[in-house]
């Protein structure tokens, strides 16, 4: 596992998503749960925002808290595969039978 930048992270069970506040707005992701699997669906970014690097570390803060919880972690959006291929040592975060 990578080392992660330190960020605060909300887990906002009521609206299915892990928000975290930045100078132009909120950031999050939304999930889903089936069993002991996270299925993340959607990132939320304001309008203005397109710092892709801040997503990536937010996305490694999600991954340790899928392993603190134990969760399979199933990417739903083509952005979260990506992130995925491009930091394999979260790979076996994913679900057997699931390749990306």
């Amino acid at each position: 596992m990578e080392e992660t930048i330190t960020m605060e992270i909300k887990d906002n069970t009521f609206a299915r998503q892990f928000e975290t506040s930045v100078a132009e707005g909120m950031v999050s992701v939304e999930y889903s749960f089936q069993e002991k699997k996270i299925f993340l669906t959607r990132i939320n970014t304001p309008d203005n925002f397109t710092n892709e690097e801040f997503i990536s570390d937010l996305l490694k803060s999600i991954m340790m808290i899928a392993y603190d919880r134990k969760l399979k972690v199933v990417p739903i959006l083509p952005k979260i595969a990506a992130f995925f291929r491009k930091n394999t040592a979260y790979k076996d975060l994913l679900p057997p039978g699931i390749k990306l």
